[in-house]
């Protein structure tokens, strides 16, 4: 006989096992920002005021699109990750929360998407 209630036993509720993996992916994601946030930052203060041609060579660089897409690779799955939690906590109807948790999934990832491909546009060319 385990630590379990019978009726948990019956419905399968327990730990997911997924809260560590959670918890480490949402303070990772957060501690990479913040060089990157500040060469984006560095990056558009010296920006402020050139040419648009200018700032579409400078963006261009390999360095500066590689910084730019790890920002929003992290961001988006960081807020993604942050937005989850909220849903989770605060919202209590089960067909809102699984509405809302894809809601968010599909906004994350469309946006961020989409802000991938204008930084890789920039780096390729296009």
């Amino acid at each position: 006989m385990g630590m379990r209630a019978p009726l948990k036993n019956v419905r399968g509720l327990g730990s997911a096992k997924e809260g560590t993996t959670h918890w480490w992916h949402q303070k990772v994601t957060a501690i990479a920002l913040i060089p990157l946030f500040l060469i984006a930052i560095g990056c558009f203060i010296s920006l402020v005021g050139a040419e648009y041609t200018h700032v579409r060579y400078v963006l261009g660089q390999p360095f500066i699109s590689l910084v730019m897409l790890l920002l929003i690779v992290a961001m988006f799955y960081h807020l993604k990750l942050g937005l989850q939690v909220v849903i989770e906590d605060y919202i209590h109807t089960e067909s809102t929360k699984v509405f809302l948790l894809l809601l968010n999934s599909f906004l994350c990832a469309v946006v961020g998407l989409a802000a991938a491909l204008a930084i890789l546009k920039l780096a390729l060319g296009g």
